[in-house]
């Protein structure tokens, strides 16, 4: 899953980094009306025509300069905006990564093509998530859920961390078509160990120790059982906790898909940052949030096996950390001005930092109904895909002049909308299983002795 995640999420940010060398400057030169070329120093190396046009590198392969790629940031950033069985995110991976290989033909065809295409990339990433979700409510103990679902999803940081530079990398050396080639290979091939590694239920898999397949069965108990076609929907739609999760989470994305999709044009448009260096200093702040996100996993879990905290206060603190702090950093990147050192000392900060609310609202899903657990990330995911479409968008229409105030409200924009997300889940946000989450079993359970957070995890 690891693995998985990364690719998926290197598939996701390659076209960031490839779009500054796919774009066409008309005049291959910088404009002089870009106020931020005014407003910050530009040096030598930067203006380099065969970087500006998208060259790469000279003497490197190169199928020509794309001239319906304009250099307005709204366009550049559209195109990056129920399950059960161990067959589905793997075909969601594999699919995504099939479309990736046909990426250099779509651009060469047209924009529209190119848009369709990412589109459609995004629906075999959109079952992965879910699908991945609701394996974990059949695989990981109570008390391992934690630090296992943040490794795993961890992926997410590495990929991008892995991603940025080496397709800034692949792209100065042999052009930007080879990216999406490795990059869409990649996938194919994880999607080969998959297939042969995994098997849907610790029950079905040939190669697992009976002691580990008795250990796995028996803590989870019931709430790994399939719920089949019958889902709450009312109840879900009613459920405070839920809400939380959906609004928090499309909070916390807005900051994320900000960065993930227009770091790399900040990094060049702003302080002007080679391609290469683009590229090493757009992953920077994904490796901080990788380590931090394994990390909270570990602390989230020792917490409740050591009974600290309850499962609630655990998932509170970590979004809190995980959501008001980073947005504290933001807004310091904002005022950091053309101070590429402290601008990206501060978005390291801030992303690394942000990496803790995995083991907070991104792993909630599981506390409040582990039975229902994939359906509901495909819920919280659909609604935290908006952020994904809105902000690039949004940092388009606020960065129009290219101006150090531009970005200024964009780092402010998503430093307060974080600051609300932390809001509503300290407010709202709960890890009690929700009582139209219960099988027959805990319902009968619930009514005879009561049921509380501490004795959900404390069965093993």
């Amino acid at each position: 899953m690891f693995f998985g995640f990364a690719v998926v999420y290197g598939l996701r940010v390659n076209l960031s980094v490839a779009m500054v060398a796919m774009v066409n400057n008309t005049s291959g030169q910088p404009s002089t009306n870009n106020s931020s070329l005014q407003e910050c120093p530009v040096t030598p190396s930067t203006l380099d025509p065969a970087v500006l046009m998208g060259l790469c590198h000279p003497g490197v392969p190169f199928r020509g300069v794309l001239l319906w790629v304009p250099a307005d940031p709204d366009t550049r950033g559209l195109p990056g905006g129920a399950s059960r069985g161990a067959d589905l995110p793997g075909w969601g991976v594999v699919s995504t990564a099939a479309l990736t290989l046909l990426t250099p033909l779509a651009a060469e065809m047209g924009a529209s093509w190119l848009f369709a295409l990412r589109a459609l990339e995004g629906f075999g990433e959109g079952v992965t998530f879910p699908a991945m979700m609701a394996m974990w409510a059949r695989w990981a103990p109570p008390l391992e859920r934690s630090r296992l679902m943040t490794f795993s999803g961890a992926g997410a940081n590495f990929g991008a961390f892995i991603a940025l530079p080496l397709t800034a990398f692949i792209c100065h050396t042999l052009g930007w078509p080879a990216v999406f080639y490795c990059c869409g290979g990649a996938g194919c091939l994880w999607g080969l160990f998959w297939f042969i590694l995994v098997a849907d239920e610790p029950c079905s898999h040939p190669r697992i120790s009976v002691h580990e397949r008795d250990y796995i069965i028996n803590s989870i108990g019931s709430q790994g059982g399939s719920h089949g076609w019958s889902v709450p929907l009312i109840p879900m739609l009613l459920s405070v906790p839920l809400w939380s999760i959906i609004l928090t989470q499309m909070c916390a994305n807005w900051a994320y898909y900000t960065l993930l999709t227009s770091l790399p044009t900040y990094m060049d448009t702003v302080l002007h940052f080679d391609l290469r260096q683009n590229g090493f200093m757009s992953a920077l702040p994904y490796l901080g949030a990788w380590l931090f996100s394994v990390m909270s996993g570990v602390m989230a879990d020792n917490l409740l096996e050591r009974e600290i905290l309850s499962i609630t206060a655990v998932r509170k603190i970590f979004t809190l950390t995980g959501l008001l702090l980073p947005a504290a950093f933001l807004v310091a990147v904002g005022f950091a001005g053309c101070s590429g050192v402290l601008a990206v000392t501060f978005l390291t900060l801030s992303t690394s930092l942000g990496g803790t609310s995995a083991a907070g609202v991104f792993i909630n899903q599981i506390d409040i109904a582990p039975r229902y657990a994939g359906v509901l990330l495909g819920i919280t995911n659909t609604f935290g895909t908006i952020p994904g479409v809105v902000a690039p968008i949004a940092v388009g229409y606020l960065t129009k002049d290219h101006s150090l105030a531009g970005w200024r409200n964009v780092f402010c924009v998503s430093a307060g909308v974080s600051a609300v997300g932390a809001v509503i889940f300290t407010l709202f946000g709960s890890g009690k299983i929700q009582s139209w989450a219960l099988g027959d079993e805990e319902v009968e359970s619930e009514t005879e002795g009561g049921h509380s957070e501490r004795q959900t995890y404390g069965h093993i």
